[in-house]
């Protein structure tokens, strides 16, 4: 009898409805007895078939159900994977508020015919293509009227990091990395500025909301008793598009969104480290590539137009924000631009810290590009050559990295105001650290420059 590879995901847990798990690489999951009448009302009313046909529902298939692994079971499906799974703390401010739209949107559609959704957490959004596609098919319940239950769950989830972004600094949104059920209202309405109390929207959904909350002790989304007509969910829901809509960030210059626009290339050395990618994406061949620093994604673009999934990920919330944008703009449907500091990445959270994953454990990819990135690693961050080398092997079956030694102007303005303490930072010591790790393929100068860009296999 043939062994099979199964394991539970551990993030799914919490919902007694049923449960993801994965079997020989493939993503399944159980639909328990106890969803079984609300499962059948989703399939039969034409409400998957709808939010299928328009991209806000990820697709499935019914399979055996000799493939459950329990005995409660009533249906087994396999929904069609996503090719990288994010989270909404990795997200820009338009992704953000992209899912935000999404929810909604799916709400609105579910109300239509005679459903609601009983969960409205940010986990179930993710990005395909450039698109955010609901994936969680087991949040879908008969509406029988009374208050929304995902009402509190929205704004914490999606008004409060969109209003903290928007009124205060886009970098409160990483709460989400310590709040994963989203950030508290009171919390939000005690960092907003006083103005937005006179928001009709925010004023509801979030300072209102707080003090409601405080009053009544969240009773209110549990008693199911107190009846509403669809008129006053539907009402609720405009009040939460206007909120969503009225939330706009316009990224400001910041060190690295204009880096194109101030880096030491000239046009030549520019298209000739393009073609050194190219090239060694060519002969490395990946269907899987991460582009760590990928600023606004000019050149996570070399892969992405090959047809190659291109995860661009960058520190910067503005280039992060600039090069989704980008991919809105021209529907490219091959590029996830992602929110990543590489010296303290997306740590394993959530219950045994196995709910959500880390950055690393999401990988690995066929092949990173680290470019223009080792001196900030080396310089800026004191992280010794060996530690990135042994980092990077992890992650990747092949690399292509470029070197920038301390004459490069840039490796130059970070040493101006701090003292040289780098002396193995060299071309020699950064190869000699590498081939510990990985085989030197090929090698090429970026013309004009002083720069090396290597093209590496893992060992």
């Amino acid at each position: 009898m043939k062994e099979t590879n199964f394991y539970k995901d551990p993030g799914s847990f919490r919902d007694p409805s049923g449960c993801v798990f994965h079997r020989d690489g493939e993503l399944y999951r159980q639909v328990n007895r106890s969803y079984r009448e609300d499962y059948e009302r989703l399939m039969r009313s034409g409400l998957y078939d709808s939010l299928v046909r328009d991209g806000l529902l990820v697709p499935h298939q019914e399979v055996d159900l000799s493939m459950r692994i329990s005995d409660d079971a009533c249906v087994v499906i396999r929904p069609e994977p996503v090719p990288f799974v994010s989270y909404p703390y990795e997200w820009c401010f338009s992704q953000l508020k992209a899912a935000a739209e999404l929810t909604l949107a799916v709400q609105q559609r579910a109300l239509q015919h005679g459903m609601s959704l009983k969960d409205c957490a940010g986990y179930n959004v993710q990005f395909k293509d450039y698109r955010p596609v609901f994936i969680d098919t087991l949040s879908f319940e008969r509406w029988t009227g009374g208050p929304w239950v995902g009402f509190r769950q929205f704004c914490q989830h999606f008004i409060a990091p969109l209003a903290l972004a928007r009124h205060k600094d886009m970098r409160l949104a990483q709460l989400l990395k310590i709040y994963l059920d989203g950030i508290p209202v009171d919390l939000t309405g005690s960092l907003l500025p006083w103005r937005t109390w006179f928001s009709l929207s925010l004023g509801f959904t979030i300072h209102l909301h707080a003090r409601f909350q405080k009053h009544y002790g969240g009773k209110v989304y549990k008693d199911r008793s107190m009846k509403a007509r669809a008129t006053d969910l539907g009402g609720i829901l405009y009040i939460l598009q206007r909120a969503v809509n009225k939330l706009k960030w316009r990224p400001a210059a910041t060190e690295w969104a204009d880096y194109y626009e101030r880096t030491n290339y000239g046009d030549e050395a520019f298209e000739s480290k393009k073609g050194i990618v190219a090239r060694f994406l060519q002969a490395a061949r990946p269907s899987k590539v991460w582009d760590l620093g990928a600023n606004t994604g000019v050149l996570s673009r070399v892969a992405s137009n090959m047809g190659i999934h291109t995860v661009a990920f960058d520190m910067d919330p503005a280039a992060v924000e600039l090069n989704y944008r980008e991919c809105v703009k021209k529907a490219e449907k091959n590029i996830l631009p992602l929110l990543l500091d590489l010296t303290n990445p997306s740590p394993d959270l959530g219950w045994a810290n196995t709910e959500r994953k880390a950055l690393f454990r999401r990988g690995p990819a066929d092949l990173v590009m680290a470019l223009a990135l080792i001196h900030h690693l080396a310089i800026a961050n004191n992280v010794p050559l060996s530690s990135v080398a042994e980092s990077l092997r992890g992650l990747c079956a092949f690399l292509i990295i470029e070197f920038v030694p301390k004459s490069d102007s840039q490796a130059q303005r970070m040493l101006a105001t701090r003292e040289d303490i780098f002396p193995d930072y060299t071309q020699e010591s950064f190869e000699a650290a590498f081939a510990e790790r990985f085989a030197i393929v090929d090698s090429a100068p970026v013309a004009l420059s002083e720069r090396t860009i290597y093209l590496m296999r893992a060992r």
